[in-house]
């Protein structure tokens, strides 16, 4: 029986979850963000599974409903600390997984939404002329000057911080181009680093009061899905063992934005893991968004997108887009921390329930807004500094 998102009549979505079970109870496991979180079976029953979004993930029949019938749900999920913000989503789009995939990788497109300042894409092997436009603002260089550790606006290593102090003439005319050809230059030398000898490459943040290992942050943020090695181990380890066990069928991006999303224009660096599927039982796309670097707010960032196609006979085609995204950021603990995280958790969802739907309407060419299909954009809600 065809699953489709017109389907409203409680058999035919019986028999449509049932024949989908197999594929989603892969995902669930995967998507098991929560620690305690019970692990779904390979041959789950359609009511095991809708008992697993209902009593684990939370939702409610009517949120459930509405996943089967097309329509955004974001749930925000519970996490180990209050730094941590993690969140859910899912939808079913009427398009094939592969036109998602074309649309993801649209780096032309991207740089036509108004979030981004500027988009590169990293070549292979990566080079210092890719970073073009890979800039700090006036007020960065600015807060340079003065960085130290412990002490600083921008997230840096000390030992960044004693570069550009000891390597750039704070009196030259042109000390913001002389401080951005120094940025480019080290930005550089750390992707290399990291492409060579994967996460233990990954920076530390020395700017605030406690040192941030961004590598064990994302270890950290990376075991909230602690279900996902029984199901796509491979994909699991190459997460951690980068640039070891790649998997076959697994395509690496890296890519760098400079981002304005109405606080601080925000540089990032990111390594974007697309996994095709190589049984019927995976699903057709994983895909992963690593942060390697943010110059604010997010001193960890991840999130993983899975593309489940419809029941095998679907006409028209379709897929559901599940999506666990998570990030580590500093300020949202003790008193006033508390306040701005519920307001950001709160917007946090509303602004994936948004992206859903606008990423449903451009595959299925309903019309789509501003919203990027990289999913870190809907990260920024979260950030209320």
């Amino acid at each position: 029986m065809r699953f489709c998102n017109r389907c409203n009549h409680k058999a035919t979505e019986r028999t449509a979850w049932g024949s989908m079970s197999r594929c989603f109870a892969t995902i669930l496991l995967l998507l098991g963000v929560v620690n305690g979180f019970p692990r779904p079976g390979i041959c789950q029953t359609s009511t095991e599974l809708q008992s697993y979004f209902k009593q684990d993930i939370g939702l409610n029949q009517d949120q459930i409903d509405d996943i089967h019938k097309g329509e955004p749900v974001a749930k925000v999920m519970k996490s180990r600390t209050p730094a941590d913000i993690i969140i859910f989503g899912a939808i079913h789009i009427n398009a094939t997984p592969e036109s998602y995939i074309e649309l993801f990788k649209d780096f032309d497109r991207l740089r036509t939404l108004p979030i981004y300042l500027a988009v590169g894409e990293f070549s292979i092997p990566p080079a210092v002329s890719d970073l073009n436009g890979f800039s700090f603002e006036a007020e960065d260089v600015k807060e340079l000057k003065s960085c130290k550790p412990a002490d600083c606006k921008i997230q840096l290593p000390a030992k960044s911080m004693e570069a550009y102090q000891k390597s750039i003439d704070w009196n030259a005319p042109d000390v913001q181009q002389r401080v951005n050809q120094l940025l480019r230059q080290r930005t550089l030398e750390r992707l290399q680093a990291y492409q060579r000898d994967g996460n233990p490459a990954l920076i530390t943040y020395d700017d605030k009061d406690h040192l941030v290992d961004t590598a064990k942050q994302f270890e950290s943020i990376l075991s909230y899905a602690q279900t996902l090695p029984a199901n796509l181990p491979d994909f699991h380890r190459y997460l951690l063992a980068y640039p070891d066990a790649k998997p076959a069928n697994t395509q690496d991006i890296f890519y760098w934005a400079n981002e304005n999303f109405g606080l601080k224009p925000t540089l990032r660096v990111i390594h974007v893991i697309i996994m095709q599927a190589q049984s019927a039982n995976e699903p057709a796309y994983a895909i992963a968004e690593k942060q390697l670097y943010a110059s604010h707010y997010f001193q960890t960032a991840l999130t993983l997108t899975f593309l489940v196609r419809d029941a095998e006979g679907s006409k028209p085609a379709g897929f559901y887009l599940l999506r666990a995204m998570g990030s580590t950021q500093a300020g949202l603990t003790g008193f006033k921390g508390s306040i701005i995280r519920r307001k950001a958790v709160k917007r946090a969802a509303s602004s994936l329930k948004e992206s859903l739907q606008d990423i449903k309407n451009n595959l299925e060419n309903l019309g789509g807004g501003q919203t990027s299909l990289i999913s870190f954009p809907i990260l920024h809600a979260y950030s209320c500094q």
